[in-house]
């Protein structure tokens, strides 16, 4: 029963992986494999020594980064706080309205994003008019130092409620007795929410941990691409957006997978460090 799917695995995720081997040749799409000119690292080093990849790989990390630590936070405290809610009829209502970004495309969510951020009546720059903060309209979408913040909250708007559904199920999974106890004994909902709500949800948060810190570098080019512009570039400008614009859209085809294979042993590198280190802190590991 499981052959079909070794067989799938193997096929996308494995079988591709010949494809590496164009990194070390200056790949030419007419010639075959073995006409092909073998560069070795040279492509390498001109990755190495480029400042544009170092740009993209600082904006890379940066947003990563941000968008790990917020992706955790706020979808554990808005499960927490949607398990402390006892009027069913509104869990289930706020929980539905939180999902439904996830369901839409980053192409609608960025024209959102945009809109609410013009300078010509978008709702921020109206409401902090509106208050007294600014007495002009700010050009958020032409700060590049706010970029990276305007990215990070915006996948937070899109994911917090989606994401928070695994957290919800980890915590349906504890046991009621625990809650009963802990209120016989005198303990808060704060009290109960630090010593059994997330001690019972920990599992989960370090094998979602684990497997986000191995995608730090994977962030993908959507948000950046959609959201960003010339003025912006570069702050917005990712490892995924660099591999495109100088190794796809230049034909340089070697120097995109040489960038690929980046990506890919820094991620495997990662993930086995972070499993490492949480396997003798906590005893609990993902491999």
């Amino acid at each position: 029963m499981s052959l079909p799917f070794v067989i799938w695995v193997f096929v996308f995720s494995y079988l591709p992986l010949w494809g590496w081997t164009m990194a070390f040749q200056k790949y030419k799409p007419a010639r075959s494999f073995f006409e092909q000119e073998w560069v070795g690292f040279e492509h390498f080093k001109t990755l190495f020594h480029d400042d544009q990849f170092l740009l993209s790989l600082r904006n890379t990390l940066a947003m990563s980064s941000m968008g790990l630590i917020a992706g955790f936070v706020f979808p554990i405290l808005f499960a927490i706080l949607l398990n402390e809610i006892r009027l069913s009829f509104f869990k289930r209502f706020a929980q539905t309205i939180s999902y439904l970004p996830h369901f839409v495309s980053w192409v609608v969510a960025a024209g959102i994003v945009t809109k609410m951020l013009s300078t010509d009546n978008g709702l921020v720059n109206d409401v902090l008019m509106g208050l007294g903060f600014i007495h002009q309209p700010i050009q958020f979408m032409a700060q590049g130092h706010l970029f990276w913040g305007i990215v990070t909250l915006s996948d937070v708007w899109k994911e917090t409620g989606w994401n928070a559904i695994i957290y919800l199920a980890a915590i349906a999974g504890i046991g009621p007795e625990l809650y009963e106890a802990a209120r016989v004994d005198g303990a808060s909902r704060l009290r109960q929410i630090w010593h059994i709500t997330l001690p019972g949800i920990r599992p989960t948060i370090i094998v979602l941990l684990i497997m986000s810190v191995g995608n730090l570098l994977n962030i993908g080019f959507e948000k950046q691409f959609l959201l960003g512009n010339n003025l912006v570039t570069d702050y917005s400008q990712v490892l995924d957006l660099y591999s495109l614009k100088y190794g796809l859209g230049m034909a340089r085809y070697s120097f995109g997978t040489a960038i690929n294979i980046f990506n890919s042993v820094i991620s495997v590198a990662l993930l086995f460090t972070i499993n490492g280190i949480f396997k003798r802190t906590t005893k609990e590991s993902l491999l």
